[in-house]
């Protein structure tokens, strides 16, 4: 089975196909042509990721599943949230990563979570398409300091609950057995094979 995975981050096109196998194909967005900003517009993570795999089922007519993810900080009342990627006005993974520990400089309470939510779209019969969507989500603390220099994003200052080491501290392999995104993904790939293998 082909899937385009409608993503441009590498570091995610990393992760979800080391975990994919050899029973799906997994295609980018370059595969099949697209070279459009996808829409994150809809404020709300399982929102973003609908638009993003519907855009792609739209405008190119293949089996594509999409992800959106966020961290969530209870002190910032759920900040950055849907917003983490841009949450200090840029893309850039250092400045978000300095305005979350700047905002937190007086608090003690340093509860986070990671959320990711995939959204899958497959041609079904008639070439109508069928989706389903799948949440994975991973408790922890944030760091007063980044550690670690893998992974990507907000990964050096979160401490996952029972581990003594950052997602940048983890290797690929670590942090895919725990991650937000592994767990939303497992469940994806458990509803794809039962589709393959019946």
């Amino acid at each position: 089975m082909e899937l385009c995975f409608a993503t441009n981050n590498q570091h995610k096109l990393d992760e979800v196909a080391n975990r994919l196998g050899q029973t799906f194909k997994l295609k980018t967005l370059r595969d099949i042509g697209c070279t459009d900003e996808l829409p994150e517009t809809s404020g709300t993570i399982p929102g973003n990721s609908r638009q993003k795999a519907d855009y792609v089922w739209t405008h190119f007519g293949v089996s594509c599943f999409a992800d959106d993810s966020g961290l969530e900080v209870d002190a910032l009342n759920g900040e950055p949230g849907v917003d983490s990627a841009f949450y200090s006005g840029s893309r850039d993974s250092e400045k978000n990563i300095q305005k979350v520990l700047n905002n937190l400089a007086v608090e003690t309470n340093r509860k986070a979570r990671f959320i990711t939510v995939f959204t899958l779209v497959l041609q079904g019969r008639d070439a109508v398409p069928v989706e389903h969507q799948f949440k994975g989500i991973v408790d922890g603390r944030i760091l007063t300091e980044p550690r670690g220099t893998g992974g990507f994003g907000y990964d050096p200052i979160f401490l996952p609950d029972g581990h003594d080491r950052t997602f940048a501290e983890m290797s690929i392999d670590e942090k895919g057995l725990i991650s937000h995104r592994a767990q939303a993904l497992a469940k994806m790939i458990m509803y794809l094979q039962k589709q393959v293998h019946g």
